[in-house]
């Protein structure tokens, strides 16, 4: 199998950390508040809250589209196992069904431990139910929220899985298929901010995950280093153990 191309595990694992640590220290509430209130009309509620386009389009069929990508992922797997073309991608349909369903397989727990409610269910934008953080003192609520992370910027985020997928063997169409998935999850996540479904933070959360795992299971999946820099590497362990 050939080498993977030099990746800086370091840096690209560190930025989304620490803008995880960011997120918890800064006043989010007050910048996911203030955005809300630009797709929300007192009289009317959220501005995209009756879309059929909304809904029907970039919600619902841009969902089964991806879980047929996910079938596709699957099916193209087990045939990978068999003496076909596909063979030779087996690893990578493998860390593709891997990282895709990982991706979305952690929205629903996290949604049922963080019981943060959706904007159109606060009573600031027309509900009934108080503000629930992310982090800190939780109120008492009939109907406890699901609205963190944001589920519907997964269908569309999980497909950062692609960008490692091609990036040691098309790096060209990795860079397209990386621009591809940021543009489309940000797309899921302003619709469903138009509709009241969920604050800006709750899709940014999504997207830091979704780079994670993809991130990490490239790294134990697909990743081959060169001989000299897994020598490299070894040195400078080495060096730390002796110092």
């Amino acid at each position: 199998m050939p080498h993977s191309r030099p990746f800086n595990f370091v840096l690209w694992s560190g930025l989304p950390l620490a803008t995880m640590a960011l997120l918890l220290l800064i006043d989010v509430p007050h910048v996911d508040f203030a955005l809300a209130h630009l797709f929300y009309d007192p009289q009317n509620g959220f501005i995209g809250r009756h879309s059929a386009f909304l809904e029907d389009v970039l919600h619902d069929r841009a969902k089964q589209a991806v879980i047929l990508l996910g079938v596709l992922a699957i099916a193209g797997f087990l045939v990978s196992l068999l003496p076909t073309r596909l063979r030779q991608w087996r690893r990578q349909l493998g860390y593709l069904v891997l990282a895709l369903g990982l991706s979305t397989a952690i929205v629903t727990p996290l949604k049922a431990v963080t019981a943060v409610q959706c904007p159109w269910s606060l009573a600031e934008f027309g509900g009934v139910e108080p503000y629930s953080p992310l982090v800190g003192h939780h109120p008492y609520v009939d109907k406890p929220g699901r609205c963190w992370p944001g589920g519907h910027a997964s269908a569309g985020f999980c497909l950062l899985a692609l960008f490692f997928v091609l990036r040691d063997r098309r790096p060209r169409l990795a860079r397209a298929a990386l621009v591809g998935a940021l543009v489309l999850g940000s797309l899921f996540s302003l619709g469903r901010m138009m509709q009241g479904a969920h604050f800006l933070s709750h899709n940014v959360w999504t997207l830091l995950f979704d780079w994670m795992i993809s991130l990490v299971c490239y790294r134990l999946v697909l990743y081959r280093p060169e001989p000299l820099e897994m020598a490299a590497r070894a040195e400078e362990a080495l060096d730390v153990s002796s110092s």
